[in-house]
Order: C-alpha cells, then sequence, then structure tokens
C-alpha cells in the first residue's frame, strides 16, 4: 500500500496513524477530521475542562504528531466512499486511496434545547453557559450524565437529573449496582429523578417531564447516548448496521477498509469506550496491511467514570448475579462480581467504586 486515508481524527484515528508508523507503514498517510482541533482528549471535557482546571488536552505533543508525517485534513468531512479507493470531502475534492480507516465515532443524541457534549466546541459552549447559570438539568444518568452532573454540582449549581430508565446505567451495570452508582448524586446535593421520560424542554429553560412535573432549570444538557457517524457511507460499498459492520478483528467485507471505535460494529459489538478505540486500531491496522484478517479483538468493556470525586470501573458484562466481593455499597467503597456459568463460578464482569487496587487484580481472572 502506498497511501492510506483515516477518516476521523480523534482518538480511534490518531491510534490508528499510530499503529500504522509503529507496524511498519512509511507511505503517504491522510487523516480527515471535521473538527478544526488537532486530536485531543474527549473525557477530561465533562469534568476539569468545565471545572475551568485545563484547557484542551492533547492526546500526543506535537514533535509526536511530527513524526508520523501526516497530511491533516481538518475541518473537512467525508461526504461518501465514491468507491472502494476514493472518499469524497466537503470542499469538493477526493482522496484515493489504497487502504482506509473508517474512524467518524458517534453523533451525540439531541433533544431540541438542550445541550450536548461531544466535542471541544460543545464543551466551550457548555462551559460558558453554566458560568451564568443558577440551576441545571441533565437528561440522562449515564457516565456523560453523571459526570457533567457532577461538574455542575462543584460549580455550585443546583441540578436535577433525570433518567427514563428505574435505574441510573442499567444497560451497563444492570439494576442492582446502577443503583448503587446512582446514590451518589443525592450524596452530593444532585436531585436524581428515575422511571420517567421528558417530553419537552421550555423555551425559556426548565423541562417538562412526561408525569406533568416540571423541573426548574437555567442550562439543560441531555447525554442521552449517540449514534454511529455512518451518514456519509449512504449507498457506499461498505455495509452499516448499527455502525460499519465488521469482524472481530475490524475488518468489512471490503478488505482494504476496516473500522474502528465507536463507529464499528465489530463481530455484533459497538463499544463506545475510550479503551476500546485504541485496542481496536492496533489490530484493525495489522489486519489492514495483511490483506486480510490475522488478528482479532477481545473487547473487554472497560470503562471508568469520575463521579463526585469517586472513581468508578467497570470491565465485561453484567449478569444478574452480582456478588459484593469487598467492602460495602453504603460506605462508597467496594468491588463487585458478576457471575455467570453452569455453578455461577466464571466472574464475567467486575465494578468497582473506590477501589482500583482490587478491582485490577481481580480483572486478571475475568472469564
Amino acid at each position: 500500500m502506498r497511501t492510506i486515508a483515516i477518516i476521523g481524527a480523534s482518538l480511534a484515528g490518531l491510534r490508528s496513524a499510530q499503529a500504522l508508523r509503529q507496524q511498519g507503514f512509511d507511505g503517504r498517510l491522510v487523516v480527515v477530521g471535521d473538527e478544526v482541533h488537532l486530536p485531543y482528549d474527549r473525557p477530561p471535557l465533562s469534568k476539569d475542562f468545565l471545572l475551568g482546571k485545563v484547557e484542551a488536552v492533547p492526546l500526543a505533543d506535537q514533535e509526536d504528531l511530527d513524526a508520523l508525517n501526516v497530511e491533516w485534513r481538518l475541518g473537512v468531512q467525508a461526504t461518501g466512499l465514491l468507491s472502494t479507493r476514493e472518499v469524497a470531502l466537503s470542499d469538493g475534492t477526493t482522496v484515493e486511496a489504497d487502504g482506509v480507516v473508517i474512524a467518524t465515532g458517534g453523533i451525540p443524541r439531541t433533544i431540541p434545547g438542550a445541550h450536548v457534549l461531544r466535542t471541544l466546541d460543545d464543551a466551550i459552549k457548555l462551559r460558558d453557559a453554566l458560568a451564568g447559570a443558577q440551576s441545571v438539568g441533565v437528561i440522562g444518568a449515564g457516565f456523560i450524565g453523571a459526570e457533567i452532573a457532577s461538574s455542575a454540582r462543584a460549580l455550585g449549581k443546583d441540578v436535577t437529573v433525570v433518567e427514563a430508565l428505574p435505574a441510573p446505567l442499567m444497560r451497563v451495570l444492570g439494576a442492582e449496582m446502577g443503583a448503587a452508582v446512582g446514590l451518589l448524586h443525592g450524596d452530593h446535593g444532585s436531585t436524581l429523578i428515575t422511571g420517567v421520560n421528558v417530553d419537552s424542554i421550555n423555551v425559556d429553560g426548565g423541562i417538562n417531564l412526561a408525569d406533568g412535573r416540571k423541573v426548574d432549570a437555567d442550562v439543560v444538557v441531555a447525554g442521552i447516548g449517540v449514534r454511529p457517524a455512518t451518514d456519509w457511507l449512504a449507498g457506499g460499498p461498505v455495509k452499516v448496521d448499527n455502525g460499519v459492520v465488521c469482524d472481530a478483528g475490524g475488518v468489512t467485507d471490503v478488505k482494504n477498509i476496516v473500522a474502528v471505535g465507536d463507529v464499528a460494529n465489530c463481530a455484533g459489538v459497538r463499544a463506545e469506550h475510550w479503551t476500546s478505540a485504541t485496542e481496536q486500531a492496533q489490530i484493525a491496522t495489522r489486519n489492514l496491511l495483511a490483506g486480510e484478517t490475522v488478528a482479532k479483538h477481545t473487547n473487554g468493556g472497560y470503562v471508568w467514570s469520575d463521579q463526585y470525586g469517586v472513581r468508578i470501573q467497570f470491565i465485561g458484562r453484567a449478569t444478574e448475579d452480582v456478588r459484593i466481593e469487598d467492602g460495602s455499597i453504603d460506605d462508597r467503597k467496594f468491588v463487585a462480581t458478576y457471575r455467570d456459568g453452569e455453578n455461577g463460578d466464571d466472574v464475567v464482569g467486575i465494578v468497582a467504586m473506590s477501589n482500583a487496587r482490587l478491582f485490577t487484580r481481580l480483572r486478571r481472572n475475568l472469564k
């Protein structure tokens, strides 16, 4: 291969560029990103960035970026795959490449009248809005919603979090552990409302709930998930179904096109995690250079979240058989395992609150 185009200039795109160079690719490398910014770290946006403690955190310093010898095409969107070897861009140009890495990530699901937080520009707008607010409404008690709520409380705002499910993070942690993590909101003065949908957002602020209640809020933020950024691939040569369909090695039906990160539906699993994007990039680029699937990514599903000064860690998958291994929910410091198998002996998932050491030790035995 003489030219490889990476479509997406965030974490998965940068890690793919780094992996290609590490694996010996010395040809032309073109990275296309719809933002004008060089790659930056997203997790701090909902935490220290909103608190004014940091500005944008680069994913690599300028010296390392220069060493990659990348042709950056920033502030430009990919608008289509004209063929298996040609990408159309929003500025009217095209990029011809022998290999393509699709790393376009996700697009936040929105509610009219609410802020979202995905990009640096989103974070700047939200930080400015919070500066003049007294009350904040957060729709969605997932990781991003909880982190925004935590930051808003740290800024002294009155915070109400609305979650449609009976407990926060149910889809990830299950009902019992989701409820345990959700206790942090009340501990730190936020109001948590669960089991109710949002009807609408008032033009002059506030949230109308489906049960007739109203939540006062000067600023409303929606943290209700993302959808894979695949609109530009419609009608193209790769299959799209809840992301770019690929095998466990990130390889699509078109062997010279791979997918990584939030946009990749790898063997039926689409993982929206920082660690997955990094790990997938190593595997997918190896397969791209090989021209076939020679390595597969085993999705561990590791994710962490900092909420109200507490570190929450999770890996694997949740089951109904969950057991506290150390500590207690009441103390807000514990490690729990999720069990499966014929006798319930197989540890298939682990969740920890403020206990990183034991979490790290137990994850070595994860099935």
